[in-house]
């Protein structure tokens, strides 16, 4: 009975016999479904990936006026979709450090000032362009440029100057920075031909796939590159549809309508891990759910108001109700322990009696106004909803406003003076601070300025002392606990699924579905 189990597992693996009739055989054989779906996924694992088939992602995030130019990426639904067509120069490894993508290989002066990247010989375009080292200096030109809206501006600040040399493409900075290759991994950075000048829209890049259809906020057609430089990608097609509702989207998982799905609810998780055929993966790191306040902006540029609003908010309650155990308590600065350089803050804790006391010093009597969506982190409503509660014992009123899920991201977040957010962090703190909270980032969405904070920022770029620089980010953490726009009640883990129709998941840095490359790296089993 072993041997024809082995060999009816050998079939199911490799798509020769469908999963519902192996778990049939196997318990006419006697063997229970638990551990016919565990012979069958280390036989899925033993066979390795599969080439062909579909590949179908149900994704939240998206709207109706996502742009496929990678410089305006803001959600996961763009992020994904921009990693299927394009690639950075240098990716995050799972096991920590970068591996090489269209550059094989950098170094750097002895002071981190000057950096070259030797760019990938014999790479194309998806329209049949060779790649440049010009293409690449077009790229970096383009998102650090004095008009880009681009969302790595921030980390592109600094740069003294550009060129390319032959298949070397040379960055000079003004001051050293140790951290420039896990910054070049930013997705906005994706490189297009002449940088994307033409039409940064195209999506023309050398990524494993070909974009072929699209309808933005609803669904995405890619099919396999099949002159991709390393042949990355199994599926001949995948299919994005954008799902943000989340009971529909675990329906759709649960159907099998698609393969694999991001942000699972923590409070359905455990039920959703328990559907045959179901795998849920939870993956702790930098990501955090957030509140985020104009501090330029009447009444937040009053830093009493500021203040009755942080010691009004219980983060353990939030951990407890909306994380349900699926992440941990934060503090108002977007860095936690996931980062190489951390120094813990004294925690701030709910305090109504100090909220009290700072909103009555503000002198503001009327109601804070929030805006919300489910759009903008899983549970948003609920999770405001628990901190008008939580400041309503302290005296302060909040009113909530639920917006739109399609269109939050481009009427919503970085436009109104306070809403409901997420940031799924970045591999160090100095892409996280250049990129959100340095003054002149484009994507500074608390409008927080602070001459200190800069100075510090720039001043650690430069520092190779690690104890002086890790002192300098605690500083800056300290800034930023007190005077800033971000209030930060937790970190959340990344929840993601996928179905027994699909296999090859996998460990990774970064973002979730496998730092959004999952359906690149898993393969359809039959």
């Amino acid at each position: 009975m072993n041997d024809e189990l082995k060999y009816l597992s050998l079939r199911a693996a490799t798509g020769r016999l469908s999963r519902r009739s192996f778990l049939g055989r196997a318990g006419a054989l006697g063997l229970s479904a638990v551990a016919a779906n565990t012979m069958l996924a280390g036989a899925v694992k033993a066979a390795g990936p599969q080439k062909g088939g579909t590949i179908k992602v149900g994704i939240s995030g998206g709207g109706s006026s996502d742009s496929l130019d990678p410089a305006l990426s803001a959600n996961q639904t763009q992020g994904m979709v921009s990693r299927m067509w394009g690639e950075p120069l240098v990716e995050l490894k799972a096991g920590g450090g970068l591996e090489m993508r269209l550059a094989e290989e950098f170094s750097s002066s002895p002071d981190a000032r000057v950096w070259t990247f030797k760019i990938r010989s014999g790479v194309s375009f998806s329209n049949g362009k060779p790649l440049t080292a010009e293409d690449v200096m077009a790229t970096m030109e383009r998102h650090s440029g004095e008009d880009t809206k681009s969302g790595a501006l921030g980390i592109m600040r600094g740069i003294k100057a550009m060129r390319a040399e032959g298949m070397d493409f040379v960055i000079e900075l003004e001051t050293a920075n140790a951290d420039l290759p896990y910054l070049l991994t930013d997705y906005h950075l994706l490189i297009q031909p002449n940088g994307g000048n033409d039409d940064p829209t195209a999506a023309i890049g050398t990524g494993p796939y070909v974009l072929k259809s699209v309808e933005p906020g609803v669904r995405f057609v890619f099919e396999h590159n099949a002159n991709h430089w390393n042949g990355e990608g199994h599926a001949s097609t995948v299919e994005l549809t954008v799902i943000n509702d989340d009971t529909a989207r675990m329906a759709a998982l649960q159907s099998g309508q698609v393969h694999m799905v991001n942000r699972v609810p923590p409070r359905t998780a455990g039920l959703v891990s328990r559907v045959p055929g179901v795998n849920v993966h939870s993956k702790s790191g930098p990501g955090h759910y957030v509140f985020i306040a104009h501090v330029d902006t009447d009444p937040f540029s009053n830093q009493d108001v500021m203040l009755a609003l942080k010691y009004g908010m219980n983060r353990q309650e939030m951990v407890d109700k909306i994380l349900f155990g699926y992440g941990t308590v934060g503090n108002d600065i977007p860095i936690n322990a996931s980062y190489p350089l951390f120094t813990d803050l004294p925690q701030r804790e709910y305090d109504p009696e100090k909220a009290a006391h700072h909103w009555k010093k503000s002198g503001h009597d009327q109601p804070v106004l929030l805006r919300t969506s489910d759009n903008s982190f899983p549970g948003a409503p609920d999770a405001a909803a628990l901190f008008q509660q939580s400041l309503s014992q302290a005296g302060v009123p909040l009113e909530i406003k639920r917006e739109p899920n399609d269109g939050y991201w481009s009427e919503v977040w970085n436009k109104q003076p306070f809403c409901t957010s997420y940031w799924s962090g970045r591999p160090v703190q100095d892409q996280m601070y250049s990129t959100a909270y340095l003054s002149s980032a484009d994507w500074n969405d608390t409008r927080f300025k602070n001459e200190q904070f800069d100075q510090l920022l720039v001043a650690a770029r430069a520092e190779l002392d690690e104890g002086k620089r890790k002192q300098m980010y605690a500083d800056m953490g300290m800034i930023l606990h007190n005077e800033g726009g971000l209030i930060c009640p937790m970190f959340n883990d990344f929840v993601d699924a996928h179905n027994d129709g699909v296999a090859g998941w996998d460990a990774s840095a970064g973002f979730s579905m496998m730092n959004l490359y999952a359906p690149v790296k898993m393969w359809v089993t039959g």
